[in-house]
């Protein structure tokens, strides 16, 4: 399958895939584990960081803002794909329920003509009546509206 986006959305994807995987806590841990070792002098080597751990903490940090900021990119640019199959699977489930109306009125039809008798269901003339797509999405929309307001309250 083809990927599109642009490239910094690449670029996020690519960061998120290898922060989050298994060898990036390998590497980290003896990339730490080695400064350490370095830098306490217990190598004895003369420790290169005047303080105590102060570049690797900075260096740990400054990392720790640009992986979460990638991960973010990551996780925006997969919920607006979860957002686009969400609206395709709306439109389908739509159109599924327009042939099935159809369906049950051809059936019904086929039904009267052959002067069979349907048993009786409450919510079969329910069934007969065509879904308006509109109006689905009206409610959509409405659900959604109070569902921002409950949380901004």
């Amino acid at each position: 399958m083809r990927r599109v986006g642009s490239f910094e959305d690449k670029l996020a994807g690519l960061i998120t895939r290898l922060a989050g995987s298994v060898k990036f806590v390998y590497v980290h841990a003896v990339l730490i584990f080695g400064w350490i070792l370095f830098n306490s002098g217990t190598l004895g080597f003369t420790p290169f960081d005047p303080f105590p751990f102060a570049i690797l903490s900075m260096i740990a940090s400054v990392e720790a803002i640009f992986v979460s900021t990638f991960v973010l990119i990551s996780q925006n640019r997969m919920a607006r794909i979860a957002e686009r199959h969400a609206d395709l699977d709306l439109q389908i489930n739509l159109l599924a329920e327009h042939e099935i109306t159809r369906l049950i009125q051809m059936t019904d039809a086929i039904a009267k003509h052959l002067q069979v008798a349907i048993p009786s269901d409450s919510n079969y003339e329910d069934l007969k009546t065509q879904v308006k797509p509109d109006h689905v999405l009206g409610e959509i929309a409405k659900a959604e509206h109070e569902t921002k307001v409950k949380q901004s309250e």
